[in-house]
């Protein structure tokens, strides 16, 4: 059963962090099965605080999704996204 990573921005903080983590996050997904189904597209705000951004990801397990996650690649990314911005992240089963 797939699995989805989805991450909501909500804001930057420290653009110069934002531009690290972009740089290490796209690299922590080397040896990773996965699909980007959405990156920072078009977005409307429907209920609750205003909407930067928002990424979701798919991959094949929920389990593989938290490999990647808690990765080192991942692991030496996400730092900088908690110093630069402002998110909500989580992963969910699919159907």
């Amino acid at each position: 059963m797939p699995a989805y990573f989805v991450a909501v921005k909500n804001g930057v903080k420290d653009q110069a962090e934002m531009d690290r983590y972009g740089q290490k996050g796209a690299a922590s997904m080397a040896g990773h099965e996965f699909r980007p189904l959405a990156i920072y597209g078009k977005i409307r705000s429907t209920d609750g605080p205003p909407t930067e951004g928002c990424v979701i990801i798919e991959f094949p397990t929920f389990e593989a999704a938290e490999a990647w996650y808690y990765g080192p690649g991942y692991q030496d990314a996400v730092q900088h996204r908690l110093k630069g911005g402002d998110y909500q992240t989580f992963i969910v089963d699919g159907l």
